[in-house]
């Protein structure tokens, strides 16, 4: 039985994982690439997740859905535990989170037909039994994704990319999950076929009452997504908000230097700040800098972010009625009260 509207689904809790790299000066360099991040989701909710390449989204996201172990930290899927089960318990909890890949001419097997692909997961986890059965199945998967069923038996060379992420997404709906993962799903796709991939996966989300995890570098597409927005740098969580909230009213500085990149379509939208640009280049991530990671960037800097991490906390919005913001920032009302000048 699916969930109930605003049950708590995933619960991610201080989650790290650290890669070694090759060496750096006679040593084996180590790159934190998710350090403390942690992340609810509620049943029919959607959550973006923004940030520069590099800062950890994508490893975070492969450990939503068990590509990855955390080092420590747990992941609990409909109160179960993850991380710490094990054989058939975690297949079955893994079944419960799926994943839509990034580059749909990659993530599907060109020597395998539709049918094949979208019914692997049915057959794996021996949901369906019979031919029959299984064409069934996949005919009513791609009907979902807007694809004709008569297309089943073709190979994905014969598909465009918006048709090949759509089957993608009808693979990822087999197992009727409760989270779907989607890692850049549209960052490959043709700027005509993006809108049409988004909004099928809204569509889905409110039908089916699945909860989203959408990563994403285009923030217009993650606003018109998401329900709250985690902006992320350097591997750790800087702020988290509703989605609203985030964009109209950021609080933290490097979110404010990010949705400030972002390029303003609709001209009647107030810009909350002109282009601001940061200070110097962005710290390797094998020697993140002490105390604020952002800090050798930020216009508000002062001795106490070089040597004291900001915890997240949720400040003060104020008079004007909005949200609770989530930020890791120690000035977070001085910024969100008076936003960068352009530089």
């Amino acid at each position: 039985m699916p969930p109930s509207s605003g049950e708590l689904v995933l619960d991610a809790r201080d989650l790290h994982k650290t890669y070694r790299t090759g060496r750096a000066g006679g040593h084996r360099a180590r790159v934190s690439a998710v350090d403390g991040v942690s992340l609810r989701l509620r049943a029919g909710e959607s959550l973006g997740i923004v940030g520069e390449s590099g800062c950890g989204k994508s490893t975070l996201a492969r450990m939503l859905v068990g590509l990855e172990r955390p080092d420590s930290g747990r992941i609990e899927v409909a109160g179960v535990d993850v991380t710490r089960a094990r054989g058939r318990e975690r297949r079955r909890m893994h079944q419960r989170v799926q994943m839509v890949f990034q580059d749909p001419y990659t993530s599907l097997d060109p020597r395998m037909n539709v049918l094949d692909l979208v019914s692997e997961p049915l057959m794996v986890h021996r949901r369906v039994t019979g031919g029959a059965a299984r064409r069934d199945r996949v005919a009513e998967l791609l009907s979902l994704v807007n694809l004709a069923p008569e297309l089943m038996h073709r190979y994905p060379h014969q598909f465009s990319g918006g048709q090949r992420q759509r089957i993608g997404i009808a693979r990822a709906l087999a197992l009727d999950p409760e989270v779907l993962v989607c890692d850049e799903p549209v960052s490959a796709l043709d700027m005509s076929v993006q809108a049409q991939v988004v909004n099928l996966l809204r569509d889905l989300q409110r039908r089916m009452g699945i909860a989203l995890v959408f990563i994403a570098h285009d923030l217009s597409v993650v606003r018109h997504v998401s329900d709250r927005t985690a902006v992320m740098y350097l591997g750790r969580l800087a702020e988290i908000g509703e989605t609203t909230t985030v964009y109209d009213a950021p609080a933290h500085p490097y979110t404010q230097a990010l949705l400030s990149a972002s390029p303003v379509v609709d001209r009647t939208r107030r810009r909350l700040t002109d282009r601001i640009r940061l200070a110097g280049d962005p710290p390797s991530p094998t020697a993140p800098p002490a105390g604020c990671r952002f800090h050798t960037r930020c216009r508000l800097a002062r001795e106490r972010c070089a040597r004291e991490q900001p915890v997240l906390r949720t400040i003060d919005t104020g008079p004007d009625g909005a949200a609770d913001q989530v930020v890791a920032c120690h000035f977070a009302e001085e910024s969100r009260a008076a936003p960068a000048e352009a530089a």
